[in-house]
C-alpha cells in the first residue's frame, strides 16, 4: 500500500471522547457505521438512532456496530419516538446523519425525501432544544445544498442555497431549519449547532444504490460491465474518513468554542476535484479487473455536471486539512472491497484504515 500522507492533520482526541455520551442518528448507514466504529474506538458512549440497514450486505451488520453501543431502530419522522429516545440518552454531543441520501431515489420519492431530510431534521433538533445535557450538535447535510450555477468555481459557505432535484432541495431546506434552530434556540443557551456540507464520499463498506464505487464492485464481482451515465461529471471526491475526521474535529472545537457554530464545507482542495471517468479508471486499475460501458451524459434525470467546494474556512477555523489524495483513497477503497470478498473481517478492515489514516498525519 502506498504512503497516502499529504499534510499534518489533527487526530481525534481519545482523551476528549472517552466517556462522552454521544447520540448518532443514521448509525446503520455507510458513513454512520464508520463513525460509530471510530467513536467507540475513541471511548465514547454511543447511542444510535436509525432505520434498520437498507442494503444487503451492509457495514452495520458486517462490522457488528450493534454491539458497540445502544442501538435503536426508529424513523426520524416519528417526532414522539425521537424525542423519547433522545431524552433517555441525555447526549452531550450529537451527530445527525440520518437522511434519505440518494439523488435518484429522491426523484422517485420526493415526499418521503422531504419528510425525512427536512421534518426529520426538525424533529431531532426540537427534541434537543430543551435538553440540558447537550453541548454540541453537528448536523450533516450535503455538498449539493448550493444553487448550482454550472460554472467552474467552488462554492463557499456564504453562497446561495438551492436545489434542482428533491434531494438537493431537501438538504438546502434542512440548512435553513438548522440555522433557525441555532439562532432561535441554541445560541442563547450556549449550545453550539453547526452544519457540515461534505463532498462525494468513497470508502469500503458502501453498498448503496446508484453510487459509483458500489455499482462498480457489484458489477465487477459478477463479471458484469459497469454502466457509467455521466463520465465527465466533476465532483469533490474524498475517502469516508476525511469528512468523519472533520465532523469529529468540528464537535471537539464546538465544545470548547461554541461561538464557531455555523456552516462548514468539507472536501478535497478545489483543484483535486475529479471526473467520474478518472475515478472509474483508477478503481478499475486497483480492483484488477472490470469492464465499463461509457454513457454520453444524457441518461437519467438531471444531475449537476460540475461541483467543487471551497474548504478554506474549515482549515482556518478548525485546522481541518485533507490528507489522502484521490489516487490513494481509491486504492484503499478497492483494497477494502477485495479483502471483504476474500473473507477478511470488516471490523479488522475498518480498524486498519483508521490506523493508517491517523498515522498519515505525522502527529
Amino acid at each position: 500500500m502506498e504512503d497516502l500522507g499529504m499534510s499534518t492533520f489533527l487526530n481525534p482526541s481519545a482523551g476528549f471522547w472517552r466517556g462522552k455520551r454521544v447520540l448518532l442518528t443514521g448509525h446503520t448507514g455507510f458513513k454512520g457505521a464508520w463513525l460509530a466504529f471510530w467513536l467507540h474506538r475513541l471511548g465514547a458512549e454511543v447511542t444510535g438512532v436509525s432505520l434498520p440497514p437498507v442494503t444487503r450486505p451492509n457495514l452495520f451488520t458486517l462490522a457488528k456496530i450493534e454491539t458497540l453501543g445502544q442501538s435503536n431502530f426508529c424513523d426520524i419522522r416519528d417526532a414522539a419516538k425521537v424525542a423519547a429516545l433522545i431524552s433517555l440518552c441525555q447526549p452531550e454531543i450529537v451527530f445527525h446523519l440520518a437522511a434519505q441520501p440518494l439523488v435518484r431515489a429522491s426523484y422517485r420519492e420526493p415526499l418521503a425525501t422531504f419528510a425525512t431530510n427536512i421534518q426529520g431534521t426538525a424533529n431531532v433538533l426540537d427534541a434537543l432544544r430543551s435538553l440540558d445535557s447537550v453541548r454540541a450538535v453537528v448536523a450533516v447535510t450535503s455538498d449539493k445544498v448550493y444553487k448550482n450555477l454550472e460554472q467552474p468555481s467552488p462554492y463557499r459557505e456564504s453562497d446561495a442555497l438551492g436545489g434542482h432535484d428533491p434531494y438537493s432541495a431537501s438538504k438546502a431546506a434542512a440548512e435553513i431549519v438548522i440555522a433557525s434552530y441555532r439562532d432561535a434556540y441554541f445560541a442563547g443557551r450556549g449550545v453550539a449547532l453547526a452544519s457540515a456540507r461534505a463532498g462525494n464520499v468513497i470508502g469500503g463498506g458502501d453498498w448503496s444504490e446508484d453510487r459509483l464505487i458500489p455499482d462498480a464492485v457489484r458489477a465487477w464481482s459478477v463479471a458484469q460491465p459497469l454502466v457509467v451515465r455521466r463520465p465527465e461529471a466533476i465532483r469533490p471526491w474524498q475517502h469516508v474518513l476525511e469528512p468523519l475526521a472533520a465532523y469529529i474535529q468540528l464537535a471537539e472545537t464546538l465544545w470548547r468554542q461554541p461561538a464557531l457554530a455555523g456552516a462548514y464545507n468539507f472536501g478535497p482542495e478545489t483543484h483535486h476535484a475529479a471526473t467520474v471517468r478518472e475515478v472509474v479508471q483508477l478503481a478499475q486499475a486497483f480492483y484488477g479487473k472490470g469492464d465499463v460501458i461509457w454513457g454520453n451524459g444524457s441518461e437519467g434525470p438531471h444531475e449537476a455536471s460540475w461541483l467543487a467546494l471551497e474548504v478554506s474556512k474549515a482549515r482556518a477555523k478548525l485546522g481541518v486539512i485533507p490528507r489522502w489524495a484521490l489516487h490513494g483513497s481509491i486504492q484503499r477503497t478497492m483494497h477494502w472491497y477485495r479483502q471483504q470478498l476474500d473473507g477478511v473481517d470488516a471490523s479488522a478492515a475498518c480498524e486498519a484504515d483508521i490506523v493508517a489514516y491517523e498515522g498519515a498525519s505525522g502527529s
